[in-house]
Formats: structure tokens, sequence, C-alpha cells
């Protein structure tokens, strides 16, 4: 059965009553991009079309007044479910992040929890995905902020720096130079995976996935109890106490750069803050000067 998203349906009411996708997205505080991806998932979802941008501005079809006149009914009764909370209160703004599943547990937590100490009023709603997927979302305007590793140094991002990629093993792995390199792994697509084969390729050296985990403490199990190699940051690595190969004979893997993007629109102000006050944590050269920044990333 398909599910609506609440907010594709207040994206189109707001474009009804607004007459305008441009005021729409000021009424919801968004990018106007983002409202025409809101009503564009829409109509997939519903496979019909229902808005008439052909007409002197914005009409709804036939289906999109039957759609409209339900929507205005499932959001009433939405917003009476959450008052039915009562007096308790409740985040007057929810700042959407992306960020890889490695990064949630063991960097995200702090900068959050500090910034609401000063930020009652705001909530979190923390995702985990592929860079690439998150991205577009960040684009979009359906994420506020992402936390994000590229393979190539980023334009468009407020904080960026390199970091070195390194390959792990357990204490106790053999990998034969005559057999495949096996691999762990987040999968496709992965961006650790992705430079490691790439690598691999490059040298004319055989590889196999061995195992494919959900999870940064998954893949640290699996790497730890021997079954294969993993390629990680050194600064990650590190953290989960994990073993570089320092002498490894595998080929040299590229750096890969850490980024922290903020959306335009919204609440542009906050999201900057919050962006900084994670740069801070998460990146190890912090305390060196913008300038030295983009100079080392570059």
């Amino acid at each position: 059965m398909t599910n609506i998203p609440t907010e594709l349906l207040r994206a189109l009411i707001a474009v009804v009553d607004q007459k305008s996708f441009t005021k729409a997205a000021a009424v919801l505080g968004v990018t106007q991009p983002a409202v025409s991806a809101q009503i564009k998932r829409l109509h997939v979802l519903l496979g019909c079309k229902l808005l008439d941008r052909s007409a002197y501005g914005i009409a709804l079809t036939p289906q999109g007044e039957l759609v409209a006149s339900h929507a205005r009914r499932l959001l009433s009764i939405n917003d009476q479910i959450v008052r039915a909370g009562g007096d308790a209160p409740r985040p007057a703004l929810v700042i959407r992040v992306g960020t890889p599943s490695d990064f949630v547990a063991s960097l995200l937590p702090g900068p959050l929890a500090r910034f609401r100490e000063r930020w009652p009023h705001v909530g979190f709603s923390v995702r985990t995905d592929f860079f690439d997927a998150l991205i577009r979302d960040l684009r979009s305007g359906a994420l506020d902020l992402l936390i994000g590793l590229s393979i190539n140094a980023p334009v468009d991002a407020r904080h960026c720096w390199a970091q070195e990629t390194v390959w792990v093993r357990g204490h106790g792995t053999e990998v034969e130079p005559d057999r495949p390199v096996p691999l762990v792994s987040y999968g496709d697509p992965c961006i650790y995976r992705r430079v490691a084969t790439q690598a691999l390729k490059t040298a004319n050296i055989e590889w196999e996935d061995v195992f494919i985990g959900p999870s940064i403490m998954s893949l640290n199990s699996a790497v730890v109890s021997g079954l294969g190699v993993m390629p990680l940051t050194r600064r990650r690595a590190c953290d989960l106490d994990l073993l570089v190969w320092e002498d490894s004979w595998l080929p040299k893997l590229p750096d890969l750069h850490t980024g922290i993007y903020v959306r335009e629109g919204g609440a542009n102000a906050v999201y900057e803050q919050l962006a900084d006050e994670i740069a801070d944590v998460v990146n190890p050269h912090a305390a060196e000067p913008a300038q030295l920044l983009r100079m080392r990333v570059r």
C-alpha cells in the first residue's frame, strides 16, 4: 500500500493557496526547487497530474481537486492528533541532518546535545544513507545539513578537508598475493568500496566481497575476526582501534574529502551555526585558519 508523506500534501496545499511555487516555498520555509520536487514526487506516487500550469497561474486538475480536498481533511486530522499531545513542549524547529552511518553514534551526539542546550526549541531528525542520495536530498530541500565523504574535493561545502584513506585488517589476517583480496564494506555504492575496487582494478589485482554489513560495528567485527580487509580513513581507524596495515602490498588509496553542507533557505543562520560547531568536533584541522584548510583540500 502506498503511503503519502504529509509534507508532500502540505506542499500541494501551499501551492494551491498561494497560487505560486515561490510563495509556497516562503510559507513552508524551504526552497522553490524543494517544493517542485515534492509536487513531482506526489505526482509519481499518485500516478496522475494534479496541477495545471498551462492555464493562467496555477490551477488544479480534476484529479487535483479531489486530492486537495482529501489532503485538507487529512492534514486537519493530523494537526488535531499533534495537538492531542496537550501542552508538552515540542521543538519549534527540526533540523534534518544526513550523514554516513558511522558518524551517527560516534561523532554527532555530542555537538547536537550541546547545541540543544543553548537552543532548546531545536530538535533533530537524523538519517543515514550513501553520499549521492544525501546530496540530492540536500539540494532538493529534503535535508538541511549534510556531513558526507566524497571522492573529489567539494566546491559548495561550508567546511571541507582531506582525509588519508588506509587499509585496515585484523591482527591475524592473511592476504595472499595469488588470491583475490577479501573485501569488507557496506557494499555498493559505498565510497570506501568504490575507491578500493578502483585502486585494485588499476593495479590489476582481483578482489572478492567476503562481507557486506549494515553498520560500522558489523564491519569492525568482520575485520577484527579476520574475514578480510577494509579501506577506511585513518582517523576513523584510530577511533575504532583498528589495525592500520602500514606495510601493505596493496595499492595506496586516494584521500577522501569530508564536507559539511548547508542548504539554502529555511533557518539558514541556525543551520550554519550547527555546521560550524560540528566542524569543530569532526574536523581534525579545525584549529587551522580557513585559508590553510582550503589549501589543504585543493
